[in-house]
């Protein structure tokens, strides 16, 4: 078997990780869905490469306002690598207690909102404070993380807390322990991590879902979509009247900051 086989195989089973969690991610639809038809939001946040799928949920064609994606750059701008701006630094940030709150200190938050939280390892400081926060203040939240490589990796708190001890429902990418999923013979290491595919699905999932129960409650979401499927003037309408919603609704949220 080829090593691109085997990644496809990897990526089935990924995917019947996924199709295993349908009530989950059906639940987590129905509570974003009730915070975007109460006129809320839901607050999504990832630090390292778990902003993909902040970006990946809205917004972007085939996505709808009703969520607040929070992308730290200074815990997400990667392109560098190295110097100015660079990896070491957003990685040391991304454990530096405290600067949650500091994060969500620009926001008005309700009980009426929800959170969703991505971190595969589910043990850095940052994402797991934002949903302890969140906790705190009543806002139910969603947490994916990947469970194997979350339950072999060690906290980095002193308490030892995970970002699912402070979940209210908990979503697994499906990818293993390390996330990355191919072992070559002379190579001492594996490559190609599974929790971005398994993470991409989930979010897409409940995207769809979220989208169902919009519309059967009568209020259709605005969706960016393509001027090849809508039509030009459509699809600029669809581009203009979803953009001035999530002002709208964002407005409402930094009015209340710090209340």
């Amino acid at each position: 078997m080829s090593v691109i086989s085997g990644y496809l195989d990897h990526c089935q089973e990924i995917l019947k990780k996924t199709r295993a969690q349908e009530l989950e991610i059906a639940q987590a639809a129905q509570w974003f869905a009730d915070s975007i038809l109460a006129g809320r939001v839901v607050h999504v946040f990832g630090s390292g490469h778990s902003r993909i799928m902040v970006e990946e949920l809205w917004p972007r064609y085939g996505s709808f306002p009703g969520f607040n994606p929070i992308v730290e750059l200074s815990l997400t701008f990667h392109n560098l690598v190295t110097g100015a701006n660079g990896q070491r630094q957003a990685m040391f940030l991304e454990n530096v207690s405290g600067f949650a709150e500091r994060i969500l200190r620009n926001f008005g938050i309700s009980e009426k909102d929800t959170a969703f939280i991505i971190s595969s390892s589910g043990t850095n400081t940052v994402p797991v404070e934002m949903a302890e926060i969140f906790q705190q203040k009543r806002v139910k939240v969603v947490a994916l993380i990947t469970k194997d490589h979350s339950h072999a990796s060690k906290s980095k708190r002193n308490d030892g807390m995970k970002l699912s001890d402070f979940a209210d429902l908990v979503l697994d990418s499906g990818a293993p322990v390390g996330d990355s999923m191919i072992h070559i013979p002379g190579l001492a290491t594996p490559v190609s991590p599974g929790s971005t595919v398994g993470g991409a699905m989930i979010v897409n999932a409940i995207k769809a879902e979220t989208a169902r129960l919009l519309t059967l409650a009568g209020k259709p979401p605005k969706v960016i979509t393509a001027s090849c499927i809508a039509g030009e003037v459509m699809s600029r309408e669809l581009f203009e009247s979803a953009y001035d919603e999530h002002a709208h609704r964002m407005a409402e949220v930094y009015r209340t900051a710090g209340q």
